[in-house]
């Protein structure tokens, strides 16, 4: 029972066509034209390893394979939709692991007690709407039907209308919903993003707690007033008032918050964004995680205190919205457990660890067993062009993943 390398990087180097950029890197953002054509070429590729496929509201692509009892599934998977930028790794990888799995499956004609499916979810990446997760946050039932319409991308493009122009339509959100023990187990292969593995020079990581993000939209404004007339102690500059907001992040999550608090200002836009003019209004992006739900609680409401203190001494207005308010998620316990007993049986060495970044498995934990399978990216670089992994290290992590598939998808 192997899996064979060589077609996962033919699925690879092909999938790198959609959405590929002049620079090698990749922009694939959700319900986009590279997004569908990358959709198609798994939906063929799921038919030809005999999958039946399924797509629901939310554009989740779910292929089946039977199992000989009427059971709940295991499924497998990720996502295809990448960061504007990015590498091509990060979900794809997921995707194509599991694939290979069910090509094994068939191939060698291993009928498991219970159904076996293979995802790819909508929407993983926040790149386009704010809010990451949402194919598995609609599956689980986490996706308000408010956020339809209240999701908008940078052209005003709501993620209700997205979803319509892409062929799907969310209007009916309950109807794709997953209760607690509709699904057996879901495993999800995916790249560390990070540099612990290749550190410590180990192929696999056992994961067993993903970070949630804490995110604002945060507008901060003043008053625009001419840059040479305007005295430096009657200025309500909204652009010095952001810079204080972006290095009191850096100090309160750096130094007065958790061992795995981690904060981030992504984008600052500045308006009106003219070299003789004090700036009158900026538009910033915080990302705030951690793997300890208390933690992260403390760093928001020291942050919170931050901007209230800003606004008052600078004479200015700070606004902020919620964007997403996500709980740490620990992974099921049964399934590291047999993760790491198939690893030991299979001799791969393995670390078990947590995860910084956000995954769709955290939003099948909340209806089912989920665990994670990491492997190594090359010096820690995700969300980059540069981002790579080896092909050694997406076959060995391969190689868990279908023995872990095998074994749970027979489980009573």
């Amino acid at each position: 029972m192997k899996i064979r390398i060589d077609r996962i990087e033919r699925d690879f180097f092909n999938m790198t066509e959609f959405g590929r950029l002049d620079n090698g890197g990749v922009t694939r953002l959700a319900f986009s034209e590279a997004d569908l054509r990358a959709r198609d070429y798994l939906r063929h590729s799921m038919e030809a390893a005999g999958l039946e496929v399924m797509v629901d509201a939310a554009g989740n692509m779910r292929g089946r394979r039977a199992g000989r009892e009427s059971l709940p599934a295991v499924i497998m998977g990720s996502h295809l939709d990448t960061v504007p930028n990015g590498g091509h790794y990060d979900g794809v990888i997921g995707v194509l692991a599991a694939l290979e799995v069910a090509r094994v499956m068939d191939e060698q004609r291993i009928r498991t007690r219970r159904p076996v499916e293979v995802v790819n979810f909508s929407a993983e990446e926040s790149s386009r709407f704010g809010v990451a997760t949402l194919g598995s946050k609609a599956l689980t039932g986490d996706l308000k039907k408010t956020d339809i319409d209240r999701l908008m991308d940078e052209e005003g493009i709501s993620l209700g209308s997205a979803l319509s122009k892409a062929g799907f339509s969310l209007k009916d959100i309950k109807s794709i919903r997953l209760q607690k023990g509709e699904i057996h187990a879901y495993l999800e292969l995916h790249i560390e993003q990070g540099p612990v593995l290749e550190n410590a020079g180990i192929p696999v990581g056992i994961v067993t707690a993903i970070a949630a993000p804490t995110r604002f939209k945060v507008i901060v404004r003043g008053r625009a007033d001419h840059s040479g007339t305007t005295p430096m102690n009657m200025r309500r500059d909204a652009l010095a008032a952001a810079s204080e907001i972006v290095l009191g992040l850096e100090r309160i999550a750096g130094r007065e918050s958790g061992e795995h608090t981690v904060g981030t200002i992504g984008y600052l836009r500045v308006a009106p964004g003219v070299m003789n003019v004090v700036p009158e209004r900026v538009e910033l992006g915080i990302d705030l995680r951690d793997i300890d739900g208390g933690e992260k609680k403390r760093a928001v409401a020291r942050v919170l205190d931050l901007m209230n203190e800003i606004a008052d001494r600078r004479n200015v207005e700070i606004d902020r919205e919620v964007l997403t308010d996500d709980e740490p998620v620990p992974m099921s316990g049964k399934i590291i457990d047999h993760l790491k007993k198939t690893a030991k049986e299979a001799n791969i060495p393995y670390l078990t660890m947590p995860s910084g970044a956000g995954h769709d498995a955290m939003n099948l934990a909340r209806i089912t067993d989920a665990g994670m399978i990491f492997i190594p990216s090359i010096h820690g670089i995700s969300h980059n062009i540069a981002e790579k992994s080896r092909m050694e290290d997406i076959r060995q992590g391969t190689e868990l993943l279908l023995r872990a598939i095998v074994s749970l998808a027979d489980e009573r």
